[in-house]
Parts: C-alpha cells; sequence; structure tokens
C-alpha cells in the first residue's frame, strides 16, 4: 500500500448541512407539518414531532459535537414560519433564538452557512397558492431583508433556496410533498416564481450586506443512458438531465429560464450567484419508457452491481460526484458541496462512499478548480420529508423517543479528516478497509500505473 494524504488547502471548510424543519421540532405553523397530519403522506405514518429538539435547545449539544469532530463551519436554515408566522407579523423572539444559535455556532468555531428557504414555507403562504402565486416573489424579499438585517453581523455566507429543482418535482410533478400537485402546467409558473424570488433575495442581500456572498443549492443528479447505443435510452436521459439539473443554474447565470420547449427571460436573475452550492447524492440510469416520462422521477435504476444504500435511495457512484464538480466549474464561480451523504443506519456503507467522494472532491481541487468546503448530510439522524423517520443519515445516530445521540464510526472517521485537513491512507485502512486498495493502490499495480500513464 502506498501511504500518502490528499491534502486540502489550509482554509476549507469542513463542515455538515441541517435544516430547520428537520432538526428543530415541532414547526407547528408550515405547510409540511399540516401535509404530515394527513393519511398515507409520510412513509409509516411517521411525523417531524420534537425531531432532534434543537427548538428546545438540544443544537448546542449538536453543535459541540460538531466543534469536537473538527469541523470549522455549520450550514443551517431558517424557518420562515417561525419568523413570519402571520403575514407580515414578525416574531421577534424566534429571530432572537436564531440569533443565540448562529452565535453558538460561532463562538464554537463554526462559520455559519445559512439558508432562508429549505423547502417548507408558512401556512398562510400555503393558503394563498404558494409558489404558484407570484405574490410570492413579494413576501420572500420581505423575509429575506427582514432576516439578514437581523443577522447580517454574525453571517456572510447566505444561500436563498435550498434545491429548488427537487421543490418544483416533488411538489408539482410527482405530488408527494406539499402542495400535493401533478400538473405540468403550473411548473413553469412556479420555476419562474422560483427564479425571481432567487433574484429578489439576491439583490436585497447585497443592498443591506454588499460583502456579502450569496447562492443557490443546486441538486445535481447524474444521468446515464441503461443502454448508451439506444438513441431513446440517451434522449431519455438527456430530457432528465435537462429539465432537473439544467434549469435553474442556467437562468441565474443568464436570466433565461429554458424550460422544455418554452423559454422565459428574467433578466434580474442574471449573474446572481457568487458561488456555486453543488448538492450530489446519486447518479441512475435512465431507459425510455413512456411511463416514466411522467412518472415519479425518484424512482431510479442502477447498474447491476452497484453498491447500493439499505433502502435502494441512494447508489454509491462516486464518479457522480466528479461529474457534478466538473459540471459546476463550467459555472466559472467558487464551489461548495453544500450536501452529500448516504442513508445507511447501520453504518456499513456511509465510510467507504465518504472516503471515495471525498477522493473526487481532492482531484477537483488538484485541478485548481476553486471548491471552498465541503458540508456532509447530516449531523445527526433527521426527519426525512416524505420518507419520514426510515432513512438515517447522520454521523450521529438519534433515538427519537429518549433524544439520545449514538456517535457512529463514520463520526470518528469524519472528525479525522476534518482534523487533518486531509483524507489518509491510514484512515481509509481504519475505517473503509474495502476501498483501500482502490484509492491507493499498491506499487506497481495495474491501477497505479493507469493512474499515472
Amino acid at each position: 500500500m502506498i501511504r500518502a494524504t490528499h491534502h486540502f488547502p489550509h482554509d476549507f471548510l469542513w463542515g455538515t448541512a441541517t435544516s430547520s424543519h428537520q432538526v428543530e421540532g415541532n414547526n407547528t405553523n408550515n405547510d409540511w407539518w399540516v401535509w404530515e397530519q394527513e393519511t398515507d403522506r409520510i412513509a409509516h405514518g411517521h411525523q417531524s414531532g420534537e425531531a432532534c429538539g434543537w427548538w428546545n435547545g438540544r443544537w448546542e449539544e449538536d453543535f459541540d459535537r460538531a466543534m469536537e469532530g473538527g469541523q470549522n463551519a455549520h450550514r443551517l436554515s431558517i424557518e420562515w414560519s417561525r419568523v413570519e408566522p402571520n403575514p407580515a407579523i414578525w416574531d421577534d423572539s424566534a429571530i432572537d433564538y436564531y440569533r443565540q444559535m448562529i452565535k453558538g455556532a460561532l463562538d464554537r468555531g463554526l462559520m455559519p452557512m445559512v439558508c432562508l428557504h429549505h423547502f417548507t414555507i408558512p401556512q398562510w403562504i400555503s393558503d394563498r397558492g404558494g409558489f404558484s402565486d407570484p405574490q410570492i416573489v413579494h413576501y420572500f424579499e420581505r423575509y429575506t431583508r427582514k432576516v439578514v438585517t437581523a443577522l447580517n453581523d454574525l453571517v456572510g455566507l447566505w444561500l436563498t433556496i435550498n434545491e429548488p429543482n427537487v421543490y418544483y418535482v416533488a411538489g408539482y410533478l410527482e405530488g408527494v410533498w406539499p402542495p400535493g400537485k401533478k400538473d405540468l402546467r403550473l411548473i413553469p409558473q412556479v420555476i419562474k416564481h422560483l427564479v425571481m424570488a432567487h433574484a429578489a433575495a439576491y439583490h436585497a442581500i447585497h443592498e443591506i450586506q454588499p460583502g456579502s456572498l450569496v447562492g443557490l443549492a443546486h441538486h445535481f443528479r447524474g444521468f446515464y443512458p441503461a443502454n448508451p447505443r439506444s438513441p431513446l435510452d440517451r434522449w431519455v436521459t438527456n430530457f432528465k438531465a435537462q429539465a432537473f439539473n439544467e434549469v435553474f443554474p442556467r437562468a441565474v447565470t443568464d436570466g433565461l429560464i429554458r424550460f422544455l420547449t418554452l423559454r422565459n427571460r428574467v433578466p434580474q436573475a442574471a449573474g446572481t450567484q457568487d458561488f456555486f452550492g453543488l448538492n450530489y447524492y446519486t447518479s441512475e440510469t435512465s431507459a425510455f419508457n413512456l411511463k416514466q416520462l411522467t412518472d415519479r422521477w425518484d424512482h431510479s435504476d442502477f447498474p447491476e452491481g452497484t453498491d447500493l444504500s439499505p433502502s435502494g435511495f441512494v447508489a454509491n457512484m462516486p464518479e457522480g460526484m466528479w461529474e457534478a464538480l466538473k459540471w459546476a466549474h463550467a459555472y466559472q464561480l467558487p464551489i461548495y458541496v453544500t450536501e452529500n451523504g448516504i442513508e445507511d443506519a447501520e453504518d456499513q456503507i456511509r465510510p467507504r462512499y465518504l472516503a471515495q467522494h471525498l477522493r473526487e472532491v481532492w482531484r477537483a481541487v488538484n485541478f485548481n478548480w476553486r471548491v471552498r468546503g465541503y458540508f456532509h448530510w447530516s449531523l445527526v439522524d433527521n426527519f426525512e420529508w416524505e420518507r419520514g423517520w426510515t432513512q438515517r443519515f447522520g454521523l450521529w445516530g438519534l433515538d427519537t423517543i429518549t433524544q439520545e445521540r449514538t456517535k457512529r464510526p463514520s463520526a470518528e472517521m469524519y472528525e479525522e479528516i476534518c482534523k487533518s485537513n486531509g483524507l489518509s491512507s491510514e484512515v481509509v485502512a481504519m475505517y473503509a478497509p474495502e476501498v483501500l486498495n482502490v484509492m491507493f493502490p499498491p506499487r506497481g499495480s495495474p491501477e497505479l500505473v493507469a493512474t499515472y500513464a
């Protein structure tokens, strides 16, 4: 075995990512809470409930865990429904609580990256049509101004909206998230309002805080033809990639929304990213199927023998991380990997998933691509939307009844990586020995020769 360490830049951010509804608990005034009360919306009838208890103060111990784990950053979100529970009526105590939380992160040496919209909206906005209502742009800008004015002395790294592509697909195409629509006719206006809301927030943030950095969290999913020789498989693969991956990053680059055959110009959105937030989990293969064109997009097929998570939700395909980074790099902006992880309650696959994906991040860094940080999803097990508590993404396990946290081996592995600012062969040998010879091949091996040929 070659003994080596993949070093990262000295100012690289190492963190974990969370979102308000998934960790705070008892967010009773948003659309997701209402959705959870309805029959057959969430796997096994699960509800977010107390979640991870952060609104009861348990964020402190979890931030302690992040600090002790060598992390120097944390990505979190603000719950809009707490800040503005009724139209233009603000809850200053909620804002004060977020100030306390963000100060707590800073006190522990964790740089905050704050997201303003992570899938949930106040119920009063949902009642008015949510993102299908043009007024959402005004509401979001108003909310953004309130939050940024209150927190700008503590936060300089902002995400406006998390995964707008996932939001429109799950909520308006598949109907598995609120508002539960399956209406292709609504999607163009929802996309337009998401782009306009982002642009309005971007300009508002820079007006209040000129030196801040503002971006979006884009979800990239790798799509590959099941049969590369099939023109129809190649066509459907390109169709999915364009509709899912390309709409939002291109719109906030040049101000033109391209969705299927539609074109919609939003000039105020052009150039509204200071960095590229990249979420990557997995890739999939696509085969032409007339039903599947409008069927659920979260139905995935993977190559035979793929390394799968326990529920088959995520495939360990690190080559997709490389493709995602290459895709993001084309936008010529600094890159933060704002989410990456795998569900794995027994922590059997996560160590090798983490090692192999970080290897691809290191490769990008060594091409002098401006990759500035990595945020693992997630710090602790949390409520995973329509999948409830059936999937465990945390470095730390959570007992939802007792709120007890359990440290997984991957948390210890990530601690070693964060503290050394690098991924070493020793760490891989200890936590993911099954991929050691792939990542650090023995001298003279064909893999090593191919790597350096």
